[in-house]
């Protein structure tokens, strides 16, 4: 084990970051050892990493401090932030500067930046397409992810850049299932036409990324654009039929209309669709499944993807007649 080198984790108690956890502990015979970093190394989720084989450390991205002994004598780093934590984009650049920070002092080699795309570079702030978020941002949880890459650029990182897809997972977690419209049909609700909305189990995340440290340094300096499936709204909604075994339909609003629906982040998750509609050529061509299969032989189709998790999609109770 000693042997091992060291891939520390952020976030690994989280989506992306848990999945990079087990599929290094998976992987019995591998060269890497991970390290898995949280806030809490109490929680269960924790716990249940500790008692897998992984290393536990206490780091917080508010302190860094903490991410010194993270990152000490680490091979590779996985980092990310999370923006529906807090809302704040300025906060997320802050912590990727912590991390980046940290990384480089502590000698690692090689890098993981979960990121995506700066929208501003498509619609900028004075187009007025879509509106302008908290004076300066067109897509908050997008843009701050996409400027802070600069970051590891002007630090000299050994980078690679691993621009992320909608997780399917959302359906189960985020409020983006199946609802009960007027008539007691389910539909899923998306401001994308008929265009193709490129998903990807949250679980593969963390297995393409494994897939691109083991391939050493073929991907530093190097963006890597990821996701499961290409599927429009109605290819969702006949999947989504298939597996709950009652009828889904897609339902295709503008983008104003689900600014407008009043959740926390709906202005944002508004002006997101309508960007990956906007420009579905470039970001559905970014995303590359080929590639995404060699980094991850496992990767699952929505179709897949539904068969082990349609139970834990929650559904509004039927209306009595």
């Amino acid at each position: 084990m000693s042997d091992r080198k060291i891939i520390a984790v952020v976030g690994a108690t989280g989506a992306q970051g848990g999945g990079l956890v087990r599929a290094i502990l998976a992987d019995r015979s591998g060269s890497f050892a991970v390290r898995a970093i949280t806030r809490n190394p109490d929680s269960e989720k924790a716990q249940a990493l500790r008692a897998a084989g992984a290393e536990v450390v206490a780091a917080d991205l508010d302190k860094p401090e903490t991410l010194s002994k993270a990152f000490a004598g680490a091979h590779g780093a996985f980092l990310l932030t999370n923006f529906w934590e807090h809302f704040s984009p300025e906060k997320e650049l802050t912590q990727a500067r912590n991390m980046a920070q940290a990384a480089k002092a502590a000698g690692v080699q090689h890098v993981i930046w979960s990121t995506l795309e700066d929208t501003r570079k498509w619609v900028p702030l004075e187009d007025g397409r879509m509106p302008t978020l908290m004076g300066k941002y067109k897509v908050p949880h997008f843009d701050a992810k996409g400027e802070a890459d600069g970051i590891f650029r002007e630090l000299g990182l050994p980078t690679t850049f691993l621009l992320t897809a909608f997780y399917w997972d959302n359906l189960i977690y985020f409020g983006a299932g199946p609802q009960r419209g007027p008539d007691g049909v389910l539909a899923i609700t998306f401001p994308m036409d008929d265009k193709r909305l490129p998903g990807i189990a949250a679980e593969d995340i963390g297995k393409c990324a494994y897939g691109i440290f083991k391939r050493g340094r073929e991907f530093i300096g190097k963006t890597v654009a990821i996701a499961g499936e290409h599927l429009n709204g109605a290819g969702m909604a006949q999947a989504l039929t298939r597996a709950l075994g009652q009828e889904v339909r897609y339902n295709n609003v503008p983008p104003e209309v689900y600014r407008s629906f009043g959740f926390p982040g709906a202005d944002d998750l508004g002006n997101m669709f309508q960007f990956k509609r906007d420009f579905n050529d470039y970001f559905v061509g970014a995303r590359d499944l080929e590639l995404t299969r060699k980094l991850n032989p496992e990767l699952q189709t929505f179709e897949q993807w539904l068969a082990v998790h349609k139970d834990q999609i929650p559904l509004p109770a039927e209306q009595p007649a």
